[in-house]
This record gives structure tokens, C-alpha cells and sequence, in this order.
């Protein structure tokens, strides 16, 4: 399932330092604005522990990771919306994301030069969100005149369409995004038909000193961005971009060392790819055995049928049932034979929606 999160930000915020400490990928760092032009695109494994709890149980020759995608798109000025700097480029490229990863520097460094010549995090967020939101105004202006027109026809579709546009128009005006709307299922629909920047999901991401990473709260920088997220029901975290580049590089013991010693649990990437992941409404189910035990991405809200299209179109086409079984079951019962005597063990059909942590065996006929 190919959806993509972009990481955008102010140029010198840490955007292509935490690209690289996600991907491993050596995309161009540079102390100037627009080191990074072209999108970078990379994938990561989504981090999950219940992989190898199944594989314990019902071994495998291999355990494979589901995977997500970061792009890294060129820092914005103000002025985007207008052509300023990479403006164009950059709002064509956000355009092509499902989501925002929204990157503001939050820490102090002489050494590296910022475009607004301070450390501001909330400057900086509404820099952005302001380009953007001029940038869906005037896409929703130039569309509410066309449909206008069609609407005094009378056409169903354009009248639609038309009380949609006029629920977003007020709120852009007054310089609000698209995604502090509520709309119902038809009128999301036509939301997602018109493209705009504003409407994608967003999770700020606070790059912090490396002294903060053990309790981001009581970081005054990050406490910012966490008050501006909320207000938007966003969620905020904090990562120490340079040192997650750092612990990207070490082994596996090495990390778990590393993050005893600042007092982590959890690396700042893996709750990043996690919150990302959870951003998108995507759930996690699992097929398991033989030659892999094997995570697999799935939208929440999906029935059986299209998750066995995940795997294979075959699986889809050919859907006859999906032989069940959640992990907490698997986890609490130790083997998939106490979990049949237990009755836990479940036939589901067609309209079975699947839900995060399933283990799945498909059957199907084509």
C-alpha cells in the first residue's frame, strides 16, 4: 500500500538530517537554503515488536517488517504561495504526499544559520501554514467561480460541490486550514477531489538539543509546538534530529545503550515512523508461518476481501474467508493449538473489517 508522508519545514530546520537518520539514505545536507531541490524519497521499516513474539510461537524461516515512505521536500520562504523561492515546486510537491510531517527547529546553534535570523518555532509553523493556506485559497477562488456557473443549473454534482466550497472558503480567509473543518462522508469525498494542501493530516515534529530528549516537556521550545498542535488536534514530538542521525548508525546493542544512557526508551525515529504511520489511519495485520512471518499496511475500516488484496489481486478476486486470529489471543494462549481449544480461532467472511494485530490465513479460489 503506497502512501507517503512529506517532511517540509523552513530551510535549516533539520529536515534532510532526520531524512537521513529515517532512510539511511545520505540524502544532501548543507548549511544554506534549498540544499535539498528535487524530493528525496525513502523507506522505512515500521517498527513493530509483535513480529517476533508470532515468530516465537509459529516460526518462520524469516520475519519481514512492513515498510513506510518519507519524502523530504525543499524547504518554503514566505512568499511561496506566490513563486517565491522553490514555491512552486514546493507546493507541487507537498500536492503529491498524503500526509505532512511538519519539521521547526527548536534548539540553539550559532553555527547554523536560520532564514529569519532567530529561533522561533511558532514563526516558523505559521510561515508555513500561512503559505499554505494562501496556497488553497486561491485554488479554492478560481475553483468556486467555474463551479458557480454550473450550479445555478441546477446540476446535483456542482451544487455539491458548491456547498462544500463555500464551507471552505470563510475558514481559508481567515487564514485556518481546511483540516479544522468537520465534513461527512460525501463532502469528504469531494474534499479529497480538490486537492488541497491544507486538508492532509499534519504532525509537527520539534527538533531539540539533545539535552531535551529525555523529557521533551520540559523543553521550552518544544512546549510550543505541542500547545499550537493541540489546538489544532494535531499531535506534536520531540526528536533530536542530529543524534537520532547518530543512532541510526549504531547496532543494535549499541542503540539500546545509547538510549539507557540519555534516558530514552524509545528512539525519537520509531515513535516518529509510528506516529506517522498511525497519521494515515493505517493498521498492521499479519500472515505467519512456513517460509515468513510477515507484517502487512492496511487502511483502517477495510473489509476482509480488500485486505487479501493487499497481498495478492488473486487473494481479492478469489476471497472465500479469512481464518483468523488476533494477537493478544496468540500472545495470552502461547500456541495456535490452545488458541483453537479455546475457541478463539475465528472464520470471518466478506464484510469482516479487519483490525490491527490480526494474524490471517487466506482462502480463496480463482
Amino acid at each position: 500500500m503506497s502512501l507517503t508522508a512529506g517532511i517540509v519545514g523552513l530551510p535549516n530546520v533539520g529536515k534532510s538530517t532526520l531524512f537521513n537518520a529515517i532512510t539511511k539514505a545520505g540524502a544532501e545536507m548543507a548549511n544554506y537554503p534549498f540544499a535539498t531541490i528535487d524530493p528525496n524519497v525513502g523507506m522505512v521499516e515500521v517498527p513493530d515488536s509483535r513480529l517476533a513474539r508470532i515468530d516465537e510461537i509459529i516460526p518462520a524461516k524469516k520475519i519481514v517488517h512492513t515498510t513506510f515512505e518519507f519524502t523530504d521536500i525543499a524547504g518554503i520562504v514566505k512568499g511561496a504561495s506566490k513563486g517565491e523561492g522553490l514555491g512552486n515546486k514546493f507546493l507541487e510537491n507537498i500536492r503529491q504526499v498524503d500526509a505532512i510531517v511538519h519539521v521547526v527547529r527548536a534548539f540553539d546553534d550559532d553555527n547554523i544559520t536560520t532564514v529569519t535570523g532567530k529561533v522561533d518555532p511558532l514563526d516558523d509553523i505559521e510561515t508555513i501554514n500561512l503559505e499554505l493556506v494562501l496556497a488553497d485559497l486561491d485554488s479554492v477562488n478560481k475553483r468556486y467561480e467555474r463551479v458557480e456557473k454550473i450550479a445555478r443549473t441546477k446540476d446535483k454534482e456542482a451544487l455539491a460541490e458548491f456547498e462544500v466550497l463555500k464551507k471552505i472558503k470563510p475558514v481559508l480567509e481567515n487564514g485556518d486550514p481546511v483540516r479544522s473543518i468537520e465534513f461527512d462522508e460525501d463532502e469528504q469525498k469531494i474534499v479529497k477531489g480538490l486537492f488541497l494542501l491544507t486538508a492532509k493530516p499534519v504532525l509537527y515534529v520539534a527538533n531539540i538539543a539533545e539535552d531535551a530528549m529525555a523529557d521533551p516537556d520540559s523543553d521550552p521550545y518544544y512546549q510550543v509546538v505541542r500547545d499550537y498542535a493541540a489546538k489544532e488536534n494535531a499531535e506534536a514530538i520531540g526528536i533530536s534530529a542530529k543524534t537520532e542521525e547518530e543512532i541510526a548508525e549504531l547496532d543494535d546493542d549499541d542503540k539500546a545503550d545509547f538510549l539507557a544512557a540519555e534516558g530514552v526508551a524509545e528512539s525519537g525515529l520509531d515513535r516518529l515512523i509510528k506516529a506517522s504511520y498511525s497519521l494515515l489511519g493505517l493498521a498492521t495485520f499479519f500472515t505467519s508461518g512456513g517460509p515468513e512471518t510477515r507484517a502487512w499496511t492496511f487502511k483502517k475500516g477495510m473489509k476482509a476481501p480488500q485486505v487479501a488484496g493487499v497481498i495478492h489481486s488473486d487473494f481479492e478476486r478469489g476471497f472465500i474467508r479469512a481464518e483468523t486470529v488476533s494477537f493478544s489471543d496468540l500472545d495470552q494462549y502461547g500456541s495456535m493449538q490452545a488458541v483453537r481449544e479455546a475457541g478463539r480461532l475465528r472464520s470471518e467472511g466478506k464484510e469482516y473489517q479487519v483490525q490491527d494485530g490480526d494474524i490471517i490465513e487466506f482462502r480463496f479460489n480463482v
